[in-house]
């Protein structure tokens, strides 16, 4: 609003509107022009242009005063209004753009337990369907699960082997997990398995009845057990269509392809060569006749542009299915469809641990459900010594654990591969969710503490270092988010959330709400306090985290 009333200053005399910009030290004003470039036009020195526009610019509404300095035409706003206008403004979701974004993520393994390294996929994804929503998008989130494939073979074999329905019902991902663990060390010294493995899951892709109905066994356990999880962590899909869900439409698939003249057999399997755009062959389907999951993803592709409509098709993946995707999205492109352009890979840095690489099928794996379980009793112990008549405990506990958690994610680079530590996870000091959560239940105190909000506010008078700076991190809070937005990166708006805490956090301690005697500078900061905890709850709402009200 402010800029825009500059700019419109600026069009008056023809001045092209970018090279507004923000001066170094505030001193210098809200705005300030250089007119070095504007020497041409003018036929003077920076100095003696700045002084003529100094006389003939006129002040609006909220524009206080012009003023030449040197080579810069500097512009002061009316710092009541601008404070008003920023305190008061509303938290909205942005009008529908009628744009459909089709976001692909978590992703589970069926059959496999679900690990805290499917965290990353399944945060991220859903802070930006949240963040993108927000933004006017209509997201359709896809549970892309993987639901197919070679791994059930194993299972089934292993099941058939050593496995027992009464041991399976009575915990069925720890019992799942055993045998695949079990099936790889017998095929250590018996390979031959992998065949028999092989073997299983070419009859299920042949429809065998027995092969089946295991099939739908496993997936039905691992759902029930899935959707634990989700609940806990409050995420909910639009779309559970995984690698199955395709099967029927893998053989009209292929034979697209085949019609474009993509495929080509190579060594008993088909494929398309991409050589000659540095990429290596996307094989459709293996030399035993069986598909691969680029075939499923090619197919799941094809399905949400015809369903879907999609302006944008986005897939939360980790980093190390780079190569995939440029396969898929190529192929895509050469099989003609325009909206190819339109695929993206948004690539997660891996998640290492202190103690070696998880591997599932070696058995070295940290369930998802401990490491949550463990995050809320170590907040449960701390409320115990710092708050124990807290109200609604184990509440305030799940939230913040889970906001611990969460947060330690999403506030890390998406790009950058992150190292799991129990200690860091479990740390709630410094650039924490629970720190966020803290100072959000800090501004909730305040306000708890005054009956009402009587007095009429004078926003002229937050003119403090604390104040000014306060309110200069709420104007860029939709910036945040748009910039979230627009590069797939929620640890803009964790980072962002962190910042704003630590200048409310110093404003708390120099500003008086509760003591200051001028009341209706009181009632400025109250306003200040109350604006300050509407955007870290939206904020960490957007992040898929609560914000408890007492802590």
């Amino acid at each position: 609003m402010f800029k825009e009333e500059i700019l419109k200053i600026l069009r008056k005399e023809k001045i092209p509107e970018e090279l507004l910009q923000a001066p170094p030290n505030p001193e210098m004003g809200d705005y300030a022009l250089p007119c070095f470039t504007l020497t041409k036009e003018y036929k003077k020195a920076p100095q003696e242009i700045a002084k003529y526009l100094e006389k003939k610019l006129r002040p609006s509404k909220n524009i206080e005063k012009i003023t030449a300095n040197g080579s810069y035409l500097n512009f002061f706003i009316n710092k009541a209004a601008y404070n008003k206008a920023i305190i008061e403004s509303k938290l909205t979701k942005k009008n529908s753009n009628k744009k459909v974004i089709t976001l692909d993520f978590s992703q589970p393994n069926i059959m496999k337990p679900f690990s805290i390294a499917h965290l990353r996929s399944t945060m991220i994804g859903n802070a930006l369907s949240k963040i993108l929503s927000n933004e006017g998008y209509k997201v359709v989130k896809i549970n892309h699960l993987g639901d197919w494939g070679t791994q059930f073979g194993k299972m089934m074999y292993a099941y058939e082997a050593w496995g027992k329905k009464t041991e399976l019902m009575k915990d069925p991902m720890h019992y799942m997990t055993n045998l695949y663990v079990k099936f790889h060390k017998e095929a250590e010294t018996n390979p031959s398995l992998e065949d028999r493995g092989r073997e299983w899951f070419a009859k299920l892709e042949k429809g065998d009845k027995k092969a089946r109905a295991y099939w739908e066994l496993f997936s039905k356990l691992s759902l029930q057990y899935y959707n634990k999880t989700y609940k806990r962590l409050n995420i909910t899909f639009d779309s559970w269509a995984g690698e199955a869900f395709y099967e029927p439409q893998l053989k009209p698939t292929i034979a697209f392809l085949q019609k474009k003249g993509l495929v080509k057999e190579s060594e008993g399997a088909l494929i398309v060569d991409l050589e000659q755009y540095g990429i290596t062959p996307c094989i459709i389907k293996k030399s035993d006749g069986s598909t691969i999951y680029a075939t499923r993803d090619i197919a799941a592709a094809i399905y949400r542009a015809k369903t879907y409509k999609f302006n944008k098709n986005l897939y939360v993946v980790d980093v190390r299915q780079s190569l995939h995707f440029q396969q898929v999205f190529k192929t895509l492109e050469l099989a003609g469809f325009s909206w190819a352009k339109d695929c993206t890979h948004l690539p997660f840095g891996t998640m290492k641990f202190e103690d070696g690489v998880m591997s599932t099928r070696k058995g070295i794996i940290i369930f998802l459900e401990a490491v949550i379980d463990k995050a809320v009793e170590s907040v449960e112990k701390i409320i115990e010594e710092k708050n124990p008549k807290l109200e609604n405990k184990k509440k305030v506990a799940e939230q913040v654990g889970l906001g611990a958690l969460i947060f330690w994610d999403l506030s890390h680079d998406r790009i950058r591969d992150i190292t799991f530590s129990w200690d860091k996870v479990l740390d709630f000091s410094g650039e924490t969710g629970p720190y966020v959560q803290y100072t959000h239940a800090r501004a909730a105190s305040i306000l708890r503490k005054t009956k009402e909000i009587k007095a009429k506010p004078s926003y002229e008078k937050l003119a403090t270092a604390q104040e000014k700076e306060l309110i200069k991190q709420l104007s860029i809070y939709e910036q945040a988010i748009e910039k979230a937005a627009d590069q797939y990166k929620p640890s803009i708006l964790a980072k962002y959330l962190i910042t704003l805490c630590q200048l409310f956090n110093d404003f708390y301690e120099h500003c008086p709400c509760l003591t200051e005697q001028d009341k209706t500078l009181a009632s400025a900061r109250l306003h200040l306090v109350k604006k300050t905890k509407a955007v870290l709850q939206h904020g960490l709402s957007l992040l898929g985290i609560q914000a408890p009200e007492e802590m």
